[in-house]
């Protein structure tokens, strides 16, 4: 099973916000997931997020692979990516 750390899309249309959470990279976007570790909201000025950065980094170390957006958003949180 491999483990991805990426975005699920929640909010209305138009106007979307997203949770960060680890899932299984056969579930859906916005289907089944492991966990929550934080969230993300782009439309704010400035855009919101938070992240737990020891959960992050917990399963960073177990081997969970973040997406391309989601590197760039915990390195902006300040985690270790590996």
């Amino acid at each position: 099973m491999a483990v991805h750390i990426r975005l699920r899309r929640t909010g209305t249309t138009k106007k979307p916000a997203y949770r960060v959470v680890v899932a299984d990279s056969r579930a859906a976007r916005d289907g089944r997931f492991i966990e929550v570790i934080g969230h993300y909201n782009p439309l704010t000025n400035p855009p919101t997020l938070k992240i737990e950065t020891e959960k992050a980094s917990a399963w960073i170390k177990k081997g969970a692979q973040p997406s391309n957006t989601v590197k760039n958003l915990l390195a902006r949180a300040g985690v270790k990516n590996g």
